[in-house]
């Protein structure tokens, strides 16, 4: 559950990125989105 959780925040997060930050910052916030999708999925015992 927690992977497909991680993979559903990451991929919303990475859209909103996209949509919203030009292309370099898009790429640069791939880390901080990961990171935070990880968090999410993982450590922070909502799911």
């Amino acid at each position: 559950m927690e992977r497909k959780i991680f993979w559903i925040v990451f991929i919303a997060l990475g859209l909103v990125a996209d949509f919203i930050l030009p292309l370099w910052w898009a790429l640069a916030a791939t880390i901080p989105i990961a990171f935070v999708s990880w968090w999410i999925a993982y450590r922070s015992d909502w799911f």
